[in-house]
């Protein structure tokens, strides 16, 4: 259900700003993304586990919030993010 060590360290390479960026918004939405998906694939097979559903939800607000941000401080890189991740807004 978690990401692995090296694919977060892809993650952070492929959305980083600059050098050694970990904290930005992009990377930031980019790993609750994946940690998303890979839940979402969880509760294919695992359909009443609700603790685990219960923290997708609380992932799936602070990807929310994270974009809502990033929207307000910056549009332009808000819409390529969205874009490269294949969000619907």
């Amino acid at each position: 259900m978690s990401i692995t060590a090296e694919k977060k360290q892809e993650l952070i390479k492929e959305y980083a700003t600059v050098d050694g960026d970990t904290g930005s918004p992009e990377v930031q939405v980019a790993i609750l993304t994946e940690r998303i998906v890979n839940l979402t694939e969880h509760f294919k097979t695992h359909a009443k586990d609700n603790h685990s559903r219960r923290g997708l939800l609380m992932l799936v607000n602070k990807r929310r919030r994270l974009l809502d941000y990033l929207k307000k401080k910056d549009e332009a890189r808000y819409q390529s993010l969205i874009k490269r991740l294949g969000l619907r807004k």
